[in-house]
């Protein structure tokens, strides 16, 4: 009985090693083709996973958003990672790590987890990169042979064109650029890769080279006109119009190689400022006190430069590099200069409404009403512009058939000025159409008194109808 018993046991005990063994073999058959028990890869549990499986998750965790490119000038442009079909593949690292691994050892791994960093293979389609350089600004334009030098004229006088200078090595970028995608960069400079080079230049363009140090020497200009609060800079683009050129169009050079100035241009450059800037009996539109702006033509009152002396400074200026701000020679000079040159004080005679005013630094001083020339008689007083060019008390007004006293006196035009008129007890209205003066401003006296203590010879005297 006893013997039984012991062979029962021993039946029970070899069954149940067996039925381990088959269920360890089965185990062990199971993860010769999946990772064993136990296995970590990247922080993600693999256990019984196929290389397939464990590709698609740890590539289900990577992410790329592609890469940012600036050129040298700091233009950007993107490569997104859906551009060039990035993507992300373990395969070949999870193979290693599989194979790496006995199956028939599993049951160690109960009693120590097994942890694998493993780092992707990159790809991209190298067809669909191309593309998307090739649509990028900085990698299109001429090639290096088709690259020149070249002098081109515009309105800011000549430049050098020059396109052999900083130049992208297109070979050099794109090695760069997949660099960038291999490494899962985000942002890529150029300039900072080195991938910007200057090319050699060939005879023809060292002498093109040469050309242009020449002009760029001659018309490097830097003479500022001031005319009041107006500038006008003699730059390149004024200078470049003064080279002395002959029959065929070609510079001409002095004995030292240097292209020669013509004088004549510089003079017809001054005959031109002075044709803008001039304002003695010109047209100027004025605002009236009476809401309108008028155009008032002639009259003695404005700015005449000295076009002769001016001539002359400009030539010796430009042929001596100076470089200033300069004030202009005038033979006769307003109160201001520059094309508004009435300024924000002056006496304003409106002869149609036949009333005067008075402004002080843009401020209403004084206003009175009048009498002007007498229309009927021909003797209507002219427009123009004019200016205070006296100032006299107690003058005795003589003309044909009168004789007048007057207490103050300020002449703005020959013998037409302005002044009290004790003989009048009205002003204003029409009385200048036929009880009208000779020609001068008749002004009541208390209005003329303060007048005449107020403004100053020079002051300009606006006058229209």
């Amino acid at each position: 009985m006893r013997k039984k018993t012991v062979r029962k046991i021993c039946f029970i005990l070899l069954a149940a090693a067996s039925l381990l063994l088959v269920s360890y073999m089965e185990l062990a058959e199971y993860y010769k083709n999946r990772f064993s028990y136990g296995t970590w890869i990247n922080g993600i549990y693999c256990t019984g996973k196929t290389v397939e499986e464990a590709n698609e998750e740890l590539a289900g965790y990577c992410s790329y958003s592609g890469l940012t490119i600036y050129d040298g000038e700091g233009n950007a442009f993107n490569i997104s990672a859906e551009d060039v079909e990035y993507a992300f593949d373990y395969k070949e690292a999870l193979q290693a790590c599989l194979a790496g691994q006995n199956a028939y050892l599993w049951f160690n791994n109960l009693f120590m987890a097994r942890e694998e960093i493993l780092p992707p293979v990159i790809s991209y389609d190298e067809d669909r990169l191309q593309e998307a350089l090739e649509s990028a600004p900085a990698f299109g334009g001429k090639g290096p042979d088709e690259r020149t030098v070249s002098i081109q004229k515009d309105a800011g006088g000549y430049r050098l064109v020059d396109e052999r200078k900083h130049v992208l090595n297109v070979e050099r970028a794109k090695e760069a650029v997949e660099r960038g995608l291999l490494y899962g960069e985000t942002v890529l400079d150029l300039e900072e890769s080195g991938c910007y080079e200057d090319l050699p230049y060939t005879e023809a363009m060292e002498a093109e080279l040469d050309r242009w140090e020449k002009i760029s020497r001659f018309q490097d200009c830097r003479i500022v006109y001031k005319f009041g609060k107006e500038l006008v800079p003699i730059d390149a683009s004024v200078a470049c119009d003064w080279m002395a050129v002959d029959e065929n169009g070609e510079f001409l050079y002095d004995e030292a190689g240097n292209i020669k100035p013509d004088n004549g241009k510089i003079e017809a450059f001054i005959d031109e400022l002075a044709a803008e800037y001039d304002t003695v009996g010109t047209i100027r539109y004025f605002n009236a006190t009476r809401g309108e702006t008028v155009a008032i033509e002639g009259g003695t009152y404005g700015n005449r430069m000295d076009v002769k002396a001016e001539k002359e400074y400009l030539k010796q200026a430009f042929a001596g590099k100076a470089e200033e701000v300069h004030t202009p020679q005038y033979i006769q000079q307003g109160w201001q200069q520059g094309k508004d040159d009435i300024g924000s004080t002056y006496i304003e005679v409106d002869m149609d409404r036949q009333m005067m005013y008075y402004y002080l630094n843009g401020k209403l001083e004084l206003e009175t009403p009048i009498v002007t020339g007498n229309t009927g008689r021909r003797w209507g007083t002219p427009e123009g512009v004019n200016y205070i060019y006296g100032k006299a008390r107690n003058r005795i007004l003589h003309g044909q058939g009168y004789e007048s006293h007057v207490n103050f006196w300020m002449p703005v035009k020959g013998n037409i000025g302005i002044h009290d008129a004790a003989w009048r007890s009205e002003y204003g209205g029409e009385i200048y159409k036929t009880g009208g003066s000779h020609g001068c401003i008749n002004t009541p006296y208390e209005a003329m008194s303060k007048l005449y203590d107020m403004a100053e010879i020079g002051t300009p005297v606006v006058m229209f109808y």
